[in-house]
């Protein structure tokens, strides 16, 4: 499996390629639609999904209750839940139970069970606070499974003629909002910001790596020295360790950092 995925700037749009995914052949199971919003938003939002015949009606609103950490699949339909830095997002399916479970949403046992049957190997953790951004911004992000090479590159051309951004560039996006303020910071401390920033910027990226950020240093230490050792075994006789620590430190305080202004903001 490999993932497939592309940032819209409204939610119709991501939904009409959602639609046209499926129309392709894409299951139910192999595609998610991420959505931010207000918790009322979502409140509401979560109302409106059927529920299944398990369920009583009104399960949606204690589902939808977002003063904890998170809540759970309705109808087997939609996630709603609280992205540590980025606030209430709801998603649909398991793939999406998947996505936000890895950005360190709280999914509950309920979902957790479920995820266990699921299929959502190919996920790329690396690239999570690509899609975290997007939303932070409004957008909506399309993410979808394919079994190959060949599907993957239908599906990449389907969301391009539904009007998508690419990943790629949403990345670009995300670095050149942050870009100034890193190279005021660096230029402080001493260094060339633009012989260094390359490096820098792999740092940066690697500590938003979703299975590491949230934890202490002495936790990561040991994956920042396996980034940092095949960086350099890609760019052998570069300066690569100060840049690229520096800039692993920086990614840390970034993210922490979004985290402390969303606890403010709750």
């Amino acid at each position: 499996m490999q993932a497939v995925s592309a940032v819209f700037k409204t939610r119709s749009d991501a939904e009409h390629a959602v639609s046209a995914a499926h129309s392709a052949g894409v299951g139910k199971d192999k595609i998610t639609l991420l959505t931010p919003g207000s918790v009322e938003q979502i409140n509401e939002e979560v109302q409106s999904v059927p529920v299944d015949d398990a369920e009583q009606p009104g399960i949606g609103k204690a589902f939808g209750a977002l003063g904890g950490a998170g809540v759970g699949i309705t109808g087997g339909a939609l996630l709603v839940a609280l992205v540590p830095g980025l606030g209430p997002v709801s998603a649909l399916g398991l793939l999406g139970a998947a996505v936000l479970g890895a950005a360190g949403a709280a999914v509950g046992a309920r979902v957790g069970d479920k995820l266990e049957q699921s299929t959502a190997q190919g996920l790329p953790e690396d690239e999570i606070f690509v899609y975290e951004d997007a939303l932070r911004k409004g957008r909506s992000v399309v993410i979808a499974l394919a079994e190959d090479d060949a599907s993957a590159s239908r599906l990449r051309e389907l969301f391009t003629v539904e009007g998508a951004e690419s990943v790629d560039a949403a990345r670009e996006q995300w670095w050149i909002g942050l870009r100034s303020a890193e190279e005021e910071k660096y230029s402080e401390s001493g260094g060339s910001f633009a012989d260094d920033e390359k490096f820098y910027r792999l740092g940066f990226e690697a500590a938003l790596h979703s299975r590491w950020r949230c934890m202490e240093f002495d936790q990561v230490s040991a994956a920042m020295d396996a980034a940092l050792e095949d960086v350099q075994k890609r760019y052998p006789g570069a300066n690569v360790e100060e840049p690229f620590t520096r800039g692993y430190q920086r990614g840390r305080e970034h993210y922490q950092h979004l985290c402390d202004e969303e606890k403010k903001a709750a």
